[in-house]
This record gives C-alpha cells, structure tokens and sequence, in this order.
C-alpha cells in the first residue's frame, strides 16, 4: 500500500491538532532526514531508527544551521516553545503511520530536552553580553570617557 502524501497528512493532522503550523511538520521531516544522515543511518530498515535524544539534537543542529538567529522566532511562530513540542509532532506523525516507532519510543523522550534560549538564542548573543551564569555583563568603559566627538578624532 501506498503511503498518502506528505502535504495530505499534514492537512490531516492539522484539521485534528491545530497547536502547529503546518510547516512545523514538514521541518521536523527535514530535520528527522538530516538526523539520519547526519548519524548516517542506512535509507532503510530497522537500523534507520532514530531516537528521540537523536532528533532532539539533530533537530538542534538543523534549526541554527537553516535559520541562525532567527531560529527561536521561527519556531515560536510555529508554536513550537519546548523540546515537547518535537514530541507531540512526531506522534502526530506516528499516530497517522507517516513514521513509525519501536516500542522503546515514549514522548517522554522528548521532555526537557534543552533550553530554547540556551539553544537557539544564546550562540548568537555577543560574548560580552552574557555572563557563565546567564545574566547581562556590563560593557567596558571608553578609555577616552569625557572627551569630545573633536578630542577623540584627533587622538
């Protein structure tokens, strides 16, 4: 049997569960394919089985790669806000026979797998601007403080 398309299944999930958009979907498909190529995972069989600690970190890697520092808005626009998030996708997906699941694979695999700020935001921030304990670092001081626009062109 011939599995229905992609796009038809998402419109499918979507009409039922409406917390993502739909893109949300075809990009944990394109992160679930860059995982497994990623862990170079054969095209087919029992050993393509990727796990949900595997996703996670590939759909980490694939997001910052595909979308920079942009990256923590778009997949809030998604609705996607938490490793969670990643889970329920990919059960939307099983529960329709898209992709299948061993009977390891819990969506509590999914569950505080990192931050989203840490994630997706953090390598982007200057260096100077974080402290090792995630607060905002003050900036240095002008060496030339208290002199004027004129002084500090001739200096």
């Amino acid at each position: 049997m011939e599995k229905e398309p992609f796009v038809k299944v998402v419109e499918v999930i979507c009409g039922k569960d409406q917390r993502y958009d739909p893109e949300a979907y075809f990009f944990v498909q394109e992160a679930l394919a860059f995982t497994a190529k990623t862990l170079e995972k054969p095209e087919k069989g029992a050993g393509r089985h990727v796990t949900g600690r595997e996703l996670l970190d590939g759909i980490r890697t694939y997001t910052i790669r595909e979308f920079g520092p942009m990256a923590l808005t778009v997949l809030n626009t998604w609705g996607i806000k938490k490793t969670e998030d990643f889970g329920e996708i990919v059960f939307n997906l099983v529960e329709t026979g898209w992709l299948g699941k061993t009977d390891q694979d819990k969506k509590e695999h999914f569950a505080d797998g990192y931050d989203f700020v840490t994630a997706f935001a953090k390598p982007f921030q200057p260096i100077s601007a974080v402290s090792a304990e995630g607060r905002p670092t003050p900036r240095r001081r002008s060496s030339r403080k208290g002199k004027s626009p004129e002084d500090r062109r001739e200096s």
